[in-house]
């Protein structure tokens, strides 16, 4: 072999030497690339791990804060001090003697009026407001409805800095077991503060002033409620008005009763500008709830619902074909359990001038599923 074709063999095996490095470089690098792409997506993904777990936390330190918040004492007192100037004493004269209750300051649209119960100034001949820091001046009664023991005040004579208004949310949001505040001024022990909660809604109550029409839709509490109380807020733990404390049971433990914001806050229109509320739908029937032991003496397998007693004459059930004897089940599709339930519905979910769809099981030899419509009425007004 020649020098020049050793020196051929060389330069041919040097090159294919310096192919098989360039070839473990180039391997070498996409690895690299590879590996590097695949790490830098496992540390993105280890980041946002890490976030959601810092956001699971946080959320939860926000419910410990708000259950801290809730259970202390502190709290109520700053509550009780930004809601007491909004309380007032009511003070009345009646031909019997004087009477006093609670009522709370709310600003109307731009008029600012007191908001009480019915019964506290029912028959009054004179009234006065008291604000908490003793200033009394005389009062109005600007508008007022018995069917739902609610009545508003004007204080003319008082300097708008007496007013320190309170706040009407809904009362829909209200579930049992909700804790709720009430402050008022029971057996005239002006801006006392209790705490309970919400412990049924939908309830009925019956006051002498509404002759044999029940108040609907009312808040059952177990917030102490005393004989000065009535006409007072009762408040959600922000410190907003979710009712108007307005009854007790006498010589019951814990058992108090209050209309619904939601109530007030469909009326006071109507109160303030005309002096009364005519929405009240009638359907003009009389009735009992139905039970086990009622259905079983009727022979009918139904143990809810109303059982109608009475229908009056003229009115909007006779009107339809409603009769004695018949049981309502039903009203637009929603199922009535008793009387509570059929108040609490055509209070909140009716007017007069509507028609509903009344569900009747009716007992005519055999059991019939009746859905009779009627023309829903104006209630008569108060006696």
């Amino acid at each position: 072999m020649t020098i020049s074709q050793n020196r051929h063999t060389s330069i041919s095996s040097a090159f294919i030497v310096l192919i098989f490095v360039a070839g473990l470089l180039v391997g070498g690098i996409a690895t690299f690339f590879v590996a590097y792409r695949e790490m830098s997506r496992l540390q993105g993904d280890v980041s946002n791990l890490k976030a959601e777990v810092s956001r699971l936390a946080g959320n939860q330190n926000v419910t410990y804060q708000n259950i801290t918040i809730y259970q202390n004492n502190t709290f109520l007192i700053e509550l009780y001090e930004r809601v007491k100037d909004s309380t007032v004493l009511i003070q009345g004269t009646t031909s019997s003697g004087s009477v006093q209750g609670s009522g709370f300051v709310y600003n109307f649209t731009g008029t600012l009026i007191v908001v009480t119960n019915n019964h506290v100034v029912q028959n009054t001949q004179s009234l006065s407001v008291t604000f908490s820091n003793g200033d009394g001046y005389a009062a109005t009664v600007l508008g007022r409805d018995p069917y739902a023991d609610l009545a508003v005040l004007s204080v003319p004579d008082a300097p708008t800095s007496e007013f320190k208004s309170l706040d009407i949310v809904s009362s829909s949001t209200l579930r049992v077991g909700d804790q709720v505040i009430a402050v008022g001024n029971p057996y005239g022990l002006v801006g006392s503060m209790t705490t309970g909660i919400v412990s049924a809604l939908g309830r009925t109550i019956s006051e002498q002033y509404t002759g044999n029409f029940l108040i609907a839709d009312i808040i059952q509490t177990s917030t102490p409620i005393n004989p000065g109380n009535s006409g007072g807020p009762l408040l959600n733990f922000a410190g907003k008005v979710v009712g108007i404390t307005t009854a007790i049971v006498e010589n019951s433990q814990g058992l108090g009763f209050a209309v619904p914001s939601n109530t007030i806050r469909r009326e006071l229109y109507s109160l303030i500008t005309s002096g009364s509320y005519t929405g009240h739908a009638y359907l003009a029937i009389g009735g009992n709830d139905m039970t086990y032991e009622t259905a079983q003496n009727l022979g009918v397998n139904v143990t809810f619902g109303v059982r109608i007693v009475n229908v009056i004459v003229p009115g909007p059930a006779n009107s339809a074909g409603v009769a004695a004897g018949d049981i309502l089940i039903g009203i637009n599709g929603t199922r009535m359990r008793n009387m509570d339930e059929m108040s609490s519905y055509l209070v909140e979910k009716t007017l007069p001038g509507e028609t509903i769809i009344a569900e009747i099981i009716r007992k005519n030899g055999t059991l019939q599923k009746l859905e009779i419509q009627v023309l829903l009425g104006t209630r008569p007004p108060p006696p």
